[in-house]
């Protein structure tokens, strides 16, 4: 369990800014990880914000990114992660880019997107390929390409400390099951973010106690793995949400047999103040 005196850390933070083996009538609920974080309620639908949902109903947004709406809940995820006007916001592993195009029309022009994905394999070069066209796109104009390796020393092109949020949907998985530098890939966050800044990550959830054994295999990750495994850099788990929970998900199938349909975990962790002010006395002057 998260000790008290992180519980402290992460409400100073926030002052700034899925079980198997149990019978599917008694998994009306999947319990969260063993932290003192409790998941939200999914925010109701006069509550998102307005300019939220201008960005997803767009009528010149592709109409494949909103057939896949429904089961990723992007209104959800946006708010959330209190993505806003004029913040700049990283997209680590964006894929094709659904979530970037997504992030770039909630910040608007005044707004800034680091929209970042590795070398691309020949046999997911048609996934680069669609990314690169959709950068293209004016509604676009306010994102940045990074094609950086996962080890790149300079894996942000930014200032440290002036990222707002970075988000990973869907993607932590496969930096495990890939075995890319997700240690550098933290750290490079944990660096680009101000203080009190959000790391938010969306995953399909794997049975707990499963850890990263069902990355290459079913595309899923044990929550309780990749919470430990985000919280060395220095992050703490600030808050979490059931939006995208699917208790009737036994987590013994791959997710690509129902997109959309998968237990998924949201987590908001923070980049705490504490853990910043040590940060930058340790960064070279």
């Amino acid at each position: 369990m998260i000790p008290k005196s992180t519980r402290l850390i992460v409400l100073i933070a926030a002052a700034i800014v899925m079980t198997p083996w149990l019978s599917v009538s008694t998994r009306a609920e999947i319990p969260a990880v063993a932290t003192d974080v409790t998941e939200s309620a999914p925010i109701p639908p006069d509550k998102i914000p307005k300019g939220i949902n201008d960005a997803i109903n767009a009528p010149d947004r592709p109409a494949a990114d909103k057939a896949l709406d429904a089961g990723r809940k992007p209104d959800q995820i946006m708010a959330f992660y209190e993505i806003k006007p004029g913040m700049k916001v990283a997209d680590i592993f964006a894929g094709g880019g659904y979530m970037t195009e997504l992030i770039a029309r909630v910040v608007g022009p005044t707004g800034k997107v680091y929209s970042q994905n590795g070398p691309f394999p020949p046999q997911f070069q048609k996934i680069g390929d669609a990314w690169g066209e959709r950068l293209k796109e004016p509604a676009l104009k306010n994102v940045i390409a990074v094609s950086k390796a996962y080890d790149a020393h300079d894996l942000l092109p930014v200032e440290p400390g002036t990222l707002d949020a970075v988000i990973i949907h869907l993607n932590y998985h496969d930096m495990v099951g890939f075995k890319l530098n997700r240690e550098n890939v933290n750290q490079a966050v944990f660096k680009a973010l101000r203080p009190g800044g959000v790391y938010g990550i969306v995953d399909h959830s794997a049975k707990p106690g499963t850890g990263d054994s069902e990355t290459t295999t079913l595309h899923r990750i044990d929550e309780q793995f990749l919470i430990k495994d985000v919280e060395k850099t220095g992050f703490k788990l600030m808050a979490a949400s059931k939006a995208l929970r699917h208790p009737e998900d036994d987590r013994t199938w791959n997710v690509f047999k129902k997109r959309g349909e998968t237990d998924r975990f949201m987590l908001k962790f923070v980049k705490a103040p504490r853990m910043a002010a040590t940060d930058s006395m340790r960064s070279p002057r």
